[in-house]
């Protein structure tokens, strides 16, 4: 199984959201973690009340910072939209989606990331599913 790894800085929001859609998304073909550079210690609780409004529950899954991480080797790290804020962590991959930061903004906003941030992972298991098959998700950035 291919091992994944979401990055955002405080590993609240966006990372949390994508953990949540990857974990259940792909499961029997991916392991998914998330962690931030500056862990903010727990998950938005909106972000957790907008993945429930369409049957994802992350309520369990908690904010935690690289030294936390059960493995310390990924086939891809997804960075999320953090740009130069969000460290560099080894992977065979690396790969980086531009999606806004949801914190501090009204619980619409954060279902509009929570829905690009699934439309992404769907893309994402796709891909390296192809990729199994010779063709290349890593030349292709979100």
């Amino acid at each position: 199984m291919k091992k994944v790894l979401f990055v955002c800085v405080e590993n609240s929001c966006r990372s949390q959201m994508a953990e949540g859609f990857a974990r259940r998304l792909g499961e029997g073909a991916l392991e998914a973690y998330s962690a931030g550079s500056s862990p903010s210690g727990k998950v938005h609780p909106v972000a957790i009340n907008v993945m429930g409004e369409i049957g994802f529950d992350i309520s369990d899954q908690k904010s935690k910072g690289f030294s936390e991480l059960p493995v310390k080797t990924f086939d891809y790290v997804i960075t999320l939209g953090c740009r130069d804020a969000c460290p560099f962590f080894p992977a065979k991959d690396h790969v980086e989606w531009q999606i806004s930061d949801p914190k501090n903004k009204d619980i619409d906003f954060f279902r509009k990331v929570r829905d690009e941030i699934r439309t992404e992972v769907e893309h994402f298991l796709h891909d390296i599913q192809g990729k199994d098959e010779g063709d290349g998700y890593a030349e292709t950035f979100r």
